[in-house]
């Protein structure tokens, strides 16, 4: 919510920025503030520095580091559950500055459909982190990580850091080309307790989470555990989101330092949506494509007697079921040691293991799927030979095995800051396409692993090392101007075998073997070089010049990744010619706060942030089937566009009138265009001069927040622009504006052992708007996917401690 208070207090190396904060909302201002970046971002001294939040706490508060060079602010878990309880920590950055996020569900889960864009840069192209721990680029089917909802719990997230621009060096990611996205975990409570909390609202949802804190015991000794249990309908078919989760943690203090120890479990499945295919010129085209689970009697009927989909229906024919089956277990042990007075050395060891699938029952008579069985049962009844209901079930079925060592080490010498570093990465990942049979008699359910394949399309095993060193210094100058240099090194070691490989004519595009073989990829120095000025007691400025890559997707049989090519001779023309994707990024940005005696206006902060990005070696992945997102899957084709020209602006504010209303708006602009034209093999692609699709150019958000006694009222907008859907921009998707609306207020309070109760109520698409939501890109011209905007939803949430 926005705040309604401000206090600033100068320090040498880091201010605070004390927010009024009301328990249904944000701390605003710190959205504002995105012109230097969070203490929690990086060292553990500084996330040390920051205090646990509270959901009840009359004030919230948010570290701002002047250490830091580049555009970063961090939301505090009271900024996040404000939202809705639970909510996705990726979803909470939608109301920043150049932010774009869009999923179909109101927390943020389902990670087939979800859409974010940071500064024309997609989610791929990011690094994300927990507590330091890289969890990959957050890829559907991800094979190196997992996303941060299912790495802790959302209502034990402590915090999350954006750096829109460019993350720390020492962040542990291959992929953040465009900035880092860091979430941190609670710490247990000082003192014995324990907080139980339960949502409920539209579409059966039932969100139940626990949480005990031992408090201290033993020697600089505490823990907590927690569960939560999350059941929720799908808005527009009957299907069931939801699964459990455990998280457990202790901290031990002493003088020699702080050791960590951190296990989380995830079971969860996740209801995917199919997306409406659009072409140009059609005007009949679904909004939604509902699944006909759980009727199976409907779902026979809907085909013709040899298993066809009604001809009207054209791509847009509906599936019987798919969802997203994920079982993490992460775990991590750090030890930050005090070495001496001015040098620390941090020292984390993890672990991750996923065992995941991918699953859609289909028709058999569309996409190209009669043709694909006919490979392996040629001349046979294809209905009986998938059990007569004229379905199958496809799964892709995912494993991660990864484990990992990151090392700093921070000394003070004079006026240097110098820091060191090391991030090194083992992962086995594999990746299996089958196919099973749907028995008219004893159909499956979706929330079950099939068994018993008729077909393994493929199977990739591929074993990744990653290595990245990192060295930089900050250089207190004088007392208001720091200067801070460094560089990292990325190095990746990468071996791709498929153990099963797909029979002729089984993937589109005509491919008779997936590649095999080994890509080493090195990049010794990426530079970054900042500075910092406190022009004013109040005000800031701040420049960042940061050189980032993106490493190879190291993903067997599907995706933007080498080892999804349609050939060993396109395998090793790409080994050989091909360059990772690398971005130089330019920032330069001013931000202040001032209370003010302006009649009603008491304080004013802002900051507006500029940057410009060079780029280079864009790799597109274009769909190798007329239907994007085929369910018989192919060989995508791989082209170096060459470069990507980025400029933008960031400009946001909070005007606050008393003590009890305020008002955030956030304007943001970015032209991302494409440089230069592609061959596709056949034909010049014209893409110079186009927009990158699917990242809008203009966003406006706004948060007002108002108290009124005990209750407190948020009401918040966001407009995302048009966006292109194709790469030589012929079509497009209309702009959208959504609203939200957030109450709560205080319980009375039971004596002696019921604390701080509180309800609170959030409504999602409060004017119940209809539109695309965010727009799935896979062509150069003439069709696109979309996903729709969600109805208007509502949700009630009690809470307590004891």
């Amino acid at each position: 919510m926005m705040n309604t208070h401000l206090t600033l207090a100068l320090r040498r190396h880091s201010f605070h920025v004390l927010l009024g904060a009301c328990a249904a909302g944000f701390s605003l201002p710190a959205l504002a503030q995105t012109a230097v970046a969070a203490a929690v971002a990086s060292a553990a001294t500084d996330m040390a520095a920051v205090p646990a939040a509270d959901d009840n706490a009359p004030m919230a508060t948010v570290e701002i580091s002047s250490r830091k060079t580049r555009s970063s602010v961090a939301l505090s878990k009271n900024e996040i559950q404000k939202i809705l309880p639970g909510t996705n920590p990726l979803k909470a950055l939608q109301t920043l500055p150049g932010v774009s996020f869009q999923t179909a569900d109101p927390w943020g889960n389902n990670e087939q459909n979800l859409s974010l864009f940071v500064h024309g840069f997609s989610g791929q192209q990011l690094g994300y982190t927990m507590d330091g721990v890289p969890l990959g680029d957050q890829q559907y089917g991800n094979y190196n990580g997992l996303s941060p909802q299912r790495a802790v719990i959302s209502e034990n997230v402590r915090s999350v850091v954006l750096s829109s621009g460019a993350g720390d060096l020492a962040t542990a990611s291959t992929s953040n080309l465009g900035g880092t996205i860091e979430t941190y975990s609670s710490d247990p409570l000082a003192t014995q307790g324990a907080s139980v909390q339960q949502t409920v609202g539209s579409h059966r949802t039932s969100r139940t989470f626990a949480r005990y804190d031992t408090g201290a015991f033993g020697d600089g000794s505490n823990a907590y555990f927690s569960i939560l249990h999350h059941e929720a309908r799908a808005w527009d078919f009957d299907a069931r989101q939801g699964g459990d989760q455990f998280n457990a943690k202790y901290v031990n203090r002493s003088e020699a330092g702080k050791l960590t120890l951190f296990f989380n479990y995830s079971d969860k499945i996740e209801p995917n949506e199919d997306s409406t295919v659009h072409v140009a010129g059609e005007t009949s085209a679904p909004y939604t494509r509902p699944f006909l689970y759980p009727d199976f009697k409907a779902a026979l009927n809907y085909l013709s007697p040899t298993g066809a989909t009604p001809a009207a229906d054209g791509n847009n024919y509906r599936n019987y079921y798919s969802d997203a089956q994920r079982t993490d277990y992460l775990a991590y042990a750090k030890f930050d040691a005090n070495l001496s007075e001015g040098m620390t050395w941090s020292n984390q060891v993890y672990y991750h293991k996923d065992d995941g699938a991918g699953v859609v029952a289909g028709p058999i008579g569309v996409a190209g799927l009669p043709g694909l069985f006919s490979v392996y049962y040629p001349k046979q009844n294809l209905k009986q030979v998938f059990g007569n209901s004229g379905y199958a079930v496809r799964t892709t079925e995912y494993d991660i095995k990864r484990g990992g060592f990151l090392s700093t080490l921070r000394k003070e010498i004079g006026n240097h800051q110098l820091e060191a570093g090391l991030w090194l990465e083992q992962n086995r990942s594999s990746a299996y396409r089958r196919w099973y049979a749907l028995d008219v008699n004893n159909p499956t359910s979706p929330y079950d692993r099939p068994s018993n394949p008729l077909i393994t399309q493929y199977g990739s095993e591929i074993d990744n090392k990653v290595v990245q060193l990192h060295l930089q210094d900050e250089w207190r100058i004088r007392p208001d101007i720091a200067l801070q240099a460094g560089f990292k090194s990325s190095l990746q070691f990468a071996d791709g075998q498929f153990p099963v490989q797909p029979a002729k004519g089984a993937i589109a595009g005509g491919s008779t073997a997936l590649p095999v073989g080994t890509i080493n990829t090195k990049k010794w120095f990426l530079p970054q070089v900042g500075a910092r000025w406190d022009f004013t007691p109040q005000d800031q400025l701040y420049f960042n010049i940061q050189k980032n890559m993106r490493q190879f997707v190291t993903y067997g049989g599907g995706g933007a990744s080498p080892w999804s090519l349609s050939s060993q001779a396109a395998f090793d023309l790409f080994k050989r010619d091909a360059k990772p994707e690398t971005a130089l990024t330019y920032e330069v940005g001013v931000r202040g706060s001032h209370p003010l005696s302006l009649g009603a206006i008491t304080a004013i902060d802002g900051q507006v942030n500029v940057y410009h990005v060079d780029f280079s070696n864009r790799l597109l992945q274009i769909s190798p089937t007329p239907v994007i997102s085929s369910i018989i899957g192919g060989n995508p084709v791989l082209a170096n566009v060459g470069s990507v020209r980025t400029d933008g602006i960031d400009i946001a504010g909070t005007v606050h009138f008393g003590n009890n209303f305020s008002f955030y708006n956030a304007l943001s602009y970015n032209r991302s265009q494409y440089a230069d034209n592609y061959n596709n093999g056949a034909a010049l692609v014209l893409t110079a001069g186009k927009n990158v699709p699917g990242s809008p150019e203009w966003l406006n958000k706004f948060v007002a927040s108002a108290t009124f006694g005990d209750i407190e009222v948020q009401l918040t907008g966001d407009y995302v622009g048009k966006r292109y859907a194709t790469y030589t921009n012929d079509l497009s998707v209309p702009s959208y504006f959504l609203m939200g609306l957030g109450v709560s207020g205080k319980l009375p309070a039971m004596a002696g052992w019921l604390k701080n109760p509180r309800w609170r109520v959030n409504v999602s698409n409060l004017a119940n708007r209809e539109g695309s939501l965010n727009v799935v890109v896979g062509a150069a011209d003439k069709t696109y996917n979309t996903f729709p905007i969600a109805p208007r939803q509502g949700f009630l949430t009690l809470t307590a401690d004891f």
